[in-house]
């Protein structure tokens, strides 16, 4: 048995047992790859997959148990490559950071230049997507660290910790009826066209809920996943926009005078909270456990390092 064979079963599963998706992520072919996974069935005695002709069907329970395996084996193998990059580069190479839109433009740029001046030859790969991706990026170690509001605490193979927490504010041209108003209602809110984001994106499911709650049906005439794209249409005058606190804090448009204004929602819509992503048992190098402690004062190494032993729950942290 070798490398290739775990990979190649490993990458069936996560491919719905799509042998065509699976030679096309790993770059070789499908009869390659069933004549791998036969033969370590055959040298295992067991069948990880049922089959159908030459299509597989599902993941036997032997099939469970051996791909349970094969992630802690590679988890391992990836593990050794890190831990040699470590020791052979000492303070170079390059952190792979996931994250949302909003992580990535509002909150990741001063950590990230932070990071860049303390250790000058590590590089930066930055990758974006909705809160599933981020996770599977992390899971398929594409990145080590992942950044999102939404859903990284669902993943049990992901360790979580939670950076900050943030509220909801109205975005509006100076002009609308409602930027005089202070302390907006849900009933006001209900009341105009809104822009807002993606339900699976920053904090929306919250939106979501406090209207359900009230049994108030707004209007979204846009959904977007980038706060700034929300900001735009929302001064065009198409709508109310509803984005990230994060999103106005140093933009100039909101600066007092300009034509736009932002009003508070949080009392509406709740907090929510941004979380920082680890896969389980990934070994972390120097300069991972440095980014954390730059992206939150409530990180340190020594709270990751506890999370990523014991797990979140046991890690004693809260905001």
């Amino acid at each position: 048995m070798n490398l290739h064979q775990f990979r190649f079963v490993q990458e069936a599963a996560r491919r719905q047992l799509n042998l065509t998706e699976t030679a096309k992520a790993l770059h070789t072919s499908q009869p390659g790859i069933s004549k791998a996974i036969l033969e370590l069935e055959e040298e295992l005695g067991v069948d990880i997959f049922a089959r159908h002709g030459k299509r597989l069907k599902r993941i036997t329970e032997p099939g469970e148990q051996v791909l349970r395996s094969i992630e802690v084996i590679l988890r391992e193998v990836a593990n050794l490559k890190r831990i040699g990059e470590e020791y052979s580069l000492q303070e170079a190479g390059t952190i792979s950071i996931a994250a949302t839109h909003t992580q990535a433009r509002y909150v990741l740029p001063a950590p990230v230049a932070a990071l860049r001046l303390r250790y000058p030859k590590v590089a930066v790969s930055l990758h974006q997507g909705t809160p599933d991706q981020v996770a599977r990026m992390v899971l398929d170690d594409a990145a080590e660290v992942g950044m999102a509001t939404e859903r990284l605490a669902e993943y049990d193979d992901l360790v979580t910790l939670p950076c900050y927490e943030w509220r909801h504010v109205a975005v509006m041209p100076a002009a609308h009826p409602l930027a005089g108003v202070e302390r907006l209602s849900l009933d006001d809110l209900a009341a105009q066209p809104l822009i807002s984001y993606h339900p699976s994106f920053t904090g929306r499911s919250r939106i979501d809920a406090a209207f359900a709650h009230r049994g108030l049906k707004p209007q979204f005439v846009l959904e977007a996943i980038d706060s700034d794209v929300i900001k735009t249409y929302a001064r065009l005058g198409m709508g109310l926009g509803l984005v990230a606190e994060m999103a106005v804090r140093e933009d100039p448009l909101f600066a007092s005078g300009t034509d736009m204004v932002a009003r508070p929602v949080g009392h509406l819509f709740g907090g929510n909270v941004a979380r920082i992503a680890f896969k389980r048992g990934a070994y972390l190098r120097n300069f991972v456990y440095t980014f954390a402690e730059l992206l939150s004062d409530r990180l340190s190494r020594a709270l990751v390092t506890r999370a990523m032993q014991a797990g979140p729950d046991a890690a004693g942290y809260e905001l």
